[in-house]
This record gives C-alpha cells, structure tokens and sequence, in this order.
C-alpha cells in the first residue's frame, strides 16, 4: 500500500506534465494511441467521478446550509462568467461552428476535481471550494444542457435531452454511488482514496490521448487558434473569478478559491458531452481536450503565485 501511495502522490504532483507528455505524443506520433477508442471516453470519466462521490462526505453539503452566500456567488459566476467569456471569445475569433460549439461546452460545464487540488496547493479555501465543485456538478445535467442550447441555438442544433442523460450517466450516478459507498464503507474506501490520484491522472491522460490521436489532423489545421482560444477563456476565468472576490472584498482564501473554481472546467465531461450532443461534429471534443492538458498547467502555475499571497493580506 505505501508503494502505491507514493507511486499516486507522484500521479498527484507531476500530473500536468504528465498530461502534457501524453498529448504531445497523441499528436505528433497519433499511432500511438489510436488503440485507445473514443467511446472509452465516458467510462474513463465515469471512473474519474466514481473517485470524487468516494472522496465525499455529508460536510461538504453542509457547507450548502452553512455558507450559501459563498456557493451562491461561486455557482452564479461558474454557469455566468465562463459561458459568456466561451461564447464571446468564439466570436471574436471567428470560430467554425463545431469549435464553437466545443469551446461554449467547456464553458458551460461546470468546475472539475483539479480545481480542490489547485485550491489546496494555493492555500485557499478548500471547503469552500470543494462544495462549489459539489453543487456546481449537482446542477450541471440542468444548466449546461440549457445554458448550451441558449448560446448555440442559432448555430448548430444541440440535443439537450441527450445531454442531459449523458450528465447523469457519466456524472450524477457514478458520484453518488462513490458517495454511498464512502458513507457505508468509510474505513475502507479511506485505503483506496489514497490511489485516486494516479487514477484519476491515467484516466484523463487516456481521454486526452483518444481525442487527440484521431483529431490530430485536424488539430494540426486549426491548433494555434484552438490553443489561443483555450488559454484566454482559462487566464480570463481565473482573472475574472480574482476580479469578483475583490469587488465582494473577499478574504485572500476565498478570492483564490473563486479565482480557480471559475478559471479550471471540467472540461473531460465537455469531451464527453460533445460526442454525445454533437456527434457529427468531430472536431467539437478537441477543446476539452486542449484544455484538459492547459489547465492543469495554468493551474500549477498559478498555484505557486498563489501560494505567496498570504491569507490575511488584501493583495497578492
């Protein structure tokens, strides 16, 4: 048990290199990972829920009752702030409709489980964050489905229904089944909690590595502009999510939490949600893909800035 811990602390600490490696080796050498098949996608992120439901625990709802000003702000600014930065960025570069409609998914799905790791590298509130993630996730089968249809009514034709399905599939029953579990069986699923990391870490890199080797033609044709995209809508969010806790005169833990909840998607579920809502439109799951790998390099980034900002200062 203690070699696997250390092996998934590694996971854990070297994770957006790792995801880094395996997309440039996705696409510069596509034959690689051709044998990983997209429709593994959703299984893989079942996988990745599955691990958040056991990591969570009746106090993180409380949090609901206890600070719903706090999950208020951050569930508000989540489905406002990045589907408009999403669709205003697709705008201004002139995007395709199938990019389109994959950059406006990653906006409009909601924080993802890197988010609690960055928030905790950074020294922020990591409760809070942890119960923005947890709520955001629980309305995600209603306001990404409508959130996505509402901005992308007029350009492409988007199944809600089956989107909304997918969530939950892929989502809702995978977390709660990990919640049950971990309140019935705590003692053991404490053990397996510790693994989750090099688990979760594998599972992203495999979805990472499917989208990438069978789009890397295409990324090839549109990568530079993809990757523009992709960074402004992450930088934009993490700015934006600062900007807001200093207008609400946040504490230091707080605004950082905010900061990373708004900027870092959940962008594996936006693959997904694009093969299932866009299933003619291939290249609608290459901006999660992009921004799965981004992300968590931003956000390790970031997290040594933020850690520097003490918790009882005004500024970083």
């Amino acid at each position: 048990m203690k070699v696997i811990n250390k092996i998934s602390e590694y996971f854990g600490k070297f994770m957006a290199l790792i995801v880094l490696a395996v997309a440039a080796l996705a696409l510069f050498v596509p034959q690689s990972s051709l044998w990983i098949d997209t429709s593994w996608i959703n299984y893989l992120l079942m996988v990745v829920m599955f691990g958040m439901g056991l990591t969570m625990k009746p106090n993180d709802f409380a949090l609901i009752f206890r600070r719903p000003k706090d999950i208020i702000i951050g569930c508000a600014a989540q489905f406002i702030i990045m589907p408009a930065l999403a669709f205003g960025l697709s705008r201004l570069f002139g995007l395709d409709p199938a990019l389109t409609a994959g950059v406006v998914l990653v906006g409009t799905c909601p924080g993802g489980t890197s988010s609690n790791v960055i928030t905790y590298l950074s020294k922020g509130d990591v409760v809070l964050s942890v119960g923005m993630t947890s709520v955001n996730t629980l309305l995600a089968p209603l306001l990404t489905p409508a959130i996505t249809w509402l901005l992308l009514q007029t350009t492409v034709s988007v199944d809600v229904w089956a989107m909304f399905w997918s969530i939950i599939q892929v989502i809702i029953i995978p977390i709660a089944l990990g919640f049950v579990i971990n309140r019935f069986f705590g003692k053991i699923t404490e053990k397996a909690v510790a693994a989750l990391p090099m688990v979760s870490t594998i599972a992203i890199c495999l979805i990472v590595a499917a989208v990438v080797s069978h789009n890397a033609e295409k990324i090839y044709t549109s990568g530079v502009l993809i990757l523009a995209v992709v960074i402004l809508h992450n930088l934009l969010g993490y700015a934006c999510g600062f900007g807001l806790g200093k207008l609400l005169r946040l504490p230091a833990s707080k605004t950082k939490a905010l900061s990373i909840e708004i900027g870092m998607q959940n962008s594996g579920l936006a693959t997904s949600l694009a093969g299932t809502a866009f299933p003619n439109l291939a290249m609608a799951t290459v901006p999660g893909a992009v921004f799965s790998v981004w992300h968590n390099i931003s956000g390790a980034i970031l997290a040594g800035f933020y850690r520097r900002w003490k918790n009882e200062q005004h500024t970083p």
